[in-house]
């Protein structure tokens, strides 16, 4: 199984990030850890929105659809929730297996 991913900063709220992975609790620690180049700046990180896909093809062509343009106002619309307070969202906790 594939996941594509948004997560948005807590601290810089309007900061928000597209991913896909094979495993999405190990990616999303190491986001928080500062472990990726392109998200370390602005962790830690909410995760927003995440989908579940067959196989890697079908993940990484959605996750290049969601980056683009027209994906990025469809994510806006139908996928997350406008930026009110990103408070509330640091519930979300990657559990320990």
């Amino acid at each position: 199984m594939w996941y594509v991913y948004i997560l948005r900063s807590v601290d810089f709220p309007n900061q928000e990030y597209t991913g896909s992975t094979a495993d999405l609790k190990q990616r999303f620690a190491a986001h928080n850890a500062g472990k990726s180049a392109h998200t370390a700046k602005f962790a830690p990180w909410n995760l927003l929105w995440y989908c579940a896909f067959p196989d890697k093809h079908k993940a990484l062509e959605f996750e290049k659809y969601l980056k683009s343009h027209s994906g990025r106002a469809f994510a806006r619309k139908r996928l997350v929730q406008p930026n009110l307070d990103p408070r509330p969202l640091t519930n979300w906790k990657v559990d320990s297996d």
